[in-house]
């Protein structure tokens, strides 16, 4: 072998290092990616959000399966663009679920309050 294909070959293995390299690191976050959908999805999901916010529940749900289907098929990138999008609406419908509760006690309270106010009327009368 002459000096400029030992070259050649010492490049070309290393490109192909990098790039199993380059692939393989890519699994990983996109397969941590995927996870945290999961749970946000089941956090959601656990906080009222197809209850609450159905829309958001069924985009992350739809999302976090495309995810899936992705990681398998070992199109990482897409994975992981997926789960993040899945993650956001899974956040979106805890955070509606969760604003609508609030809306909920805070308006039972003020029901509370004015029956109070309405009984320490009667009983000064």
């Amino acid at each position: 072998m002459t000096k400029n294909s030992m070259q050649c070959l010492k490049a070309l293995c290393c490109a192909a290092a990098i790039l199993t390299a380059g692939c393989s690191s890519m699994k990983t976050p996109a397969t941590a990616d995927v996870a945290v959908s999961n749970a946000a999805v089941d956090n959601a999901a656990g906080a009222g959000g197809a209850e609450y916010a159905p829309a958001e529940m069924s985009s992350a749900r739809e999302k976090v399966a495309l995810a899936n289907q992705a990681l398998a098929a070992k199109d990482y990138k897409r994975a992981e663009d997926l789960a993040n999008q899945a993650q956001a609406d899974a956040k979106l419908a805890q955070s509606k679920a969760d604003t609508a509760k609030a809306q909920a006690a805070a308006n039972a309270l003020e029901d509370d309050i004015h029956a109070l106010r309405v009984e320490i009327n009667r009983a000064n009368q």
